[in-house]
């Protein structure tokens, strides 16, 4: 992504109001009235974002404690504006250049941050927008997206193998379909488009969303994916799997409900993809609160359904243009690595014959 426009799409995302209480919440959401659209659906439209500073999963130290406290909350927050406020200072043009494999991150540098810079070509805080506010559902400030027991998806059914993660990663280098859908630029890294769609943690984190009569369009920053919502249609059943997998949708009162199935294996979540339906709900609470709530449903993975939710919060200005591979030369630097290899391999002289083979 380019820096500018990164930047720029940064300064937007992160111009907030502050969220509300849960008192106030209440109150307010008992005075809306939403808004319709010219043809009668509840309106959803607009630009909008999730980030925020609650994880998808929570912290083991939390248990089933789905709710800050409100010191934790002051806390939290007053340290993402300290984090700002320092990582907002100039940089001193006259500050010697990085050391052999990049300085190492300021000291207190949340764990996620500190992955993406501190290394020569690393981000600093400039070109994030990881949220400043912890995620609030009706005015509680929440320690997960997850509203599964303990914060976290549960366990697998018997006989199921979890999915390595990390193999994923391992000795891909020779074939570019065996490179992340991120990394090749098909779709954004981590799951903003889902469903379920979650925040990444660093930046992009920002939405469209365009209604007609027969169809939503949401569509995500990252990569400039879009999901068309069918309205009150039926599932293909030709078996193809596109993006995003294949979604249908239709209103219940003034919720947006989202189906979604055929979803392909590169986006898979939580291991399961293959039998798995999404079912996702929009609810405008408000009109700076968007509630998202999603159902995860897949008998042969787990023995019961399981799911999150949070509010989105309008993005206050608009969608960029996110040029992904602009200036991107590492993928085609490794797999240049892998034709490296093979050359070697094949002008290397062939290994002598084993002796006392078998006559």
């Amino acid at each position: 992504m380019k820096p500018l426009i990164a930047l720029a799409a940064v300064l937007c995302a992160t111009s907030l109001a502050a969220p509300l209480s849960m008192a106030a919440a209440a109150s307010a959401q008992a005075a809306y009235r939403t808004p319709m659209t010219a043809f009668g659906q509840p309106d959803l439209s607009g630009n909008w974002t999730n980030a925020s500073m609650t994880p998808e999963t929570r912290p083991a130290a939390f248990g089933d404690r789905a709710v800050y406290t409100p010191e934790e909350v002051k806390k939290l927050e007053h340290k993402a504006v300290e984090e700002q406020q320092q990582d907002a200072k100039p940089t001193d043009p006259n500050a010697p250049p990085p050391t052999k494999g990049g300085d190492a991150p300021p000291p207190g540098t949340r764990p996620e941050f500190a992955a993406a810079g501190g290394a020569v070509g690393g981000y600093n805080y400039g070109w994030l927008d990881p949220g400043t506010y912890v995620m609030r559902v009706n005015g509680e400030p929440r320690t997960s997206i997850i509203t599964a027991p303990g914060g976290k998806a549960p366990p697998y059914k018997s006989g199921v193998t979890p999915p390595d993660f990390r193999a994923m990663f391992r000795d891909v280098y020779d074939n570019p379909e065996n490179r992340s859908l991120g990394e090749r630029c098909v779709m954004g890294f981590g799951r903003n488009a889902g469903p379920p769609m979650l925040a990444n943690g660093f930046y992009n984190n920002d939405y469209q969303i365009v209604q007609s009569p027969e169809a939503v369009a949401i569509r995500v920053e990252m990569v400039h994916d879009v999901r068309i919502i069918r309205l009150n249609s039926t599932h293909r059943a030709d078996g193809v799997r596109p993006w995003m997998g294949d979604s249908i949708g239709h209103w219940e009162g003034k919720t947006l409900v989202a189906e979604t199935t055929n979803i392909p294996e590169g986006q898979a979540y939580h291991g399961a993809w293959k039998n798995l339906t999404v079912i996702e709900r929009f609810t405008r609470l408000g009109p700076d609160r968007l509630l998202y709530q999603f159902t995860i449903h897949d008998p042969t993975m787990w023995a019961a359904d399981w799911g999150g939710e949070y509010e989105f919060h309008p993005l206050k200005g608009e969608i960029y243009e996110y040029a992904c591979h602009e200036g991107n030369y590492a993928l085609r630097n490794i797999l240049a690595g892998a034709r490296a290899k093979e050359k070697e391999a094949a002008a290397a002289p062939a290994a002598p014959p084993a002796k006392g083979g078998a006559k």
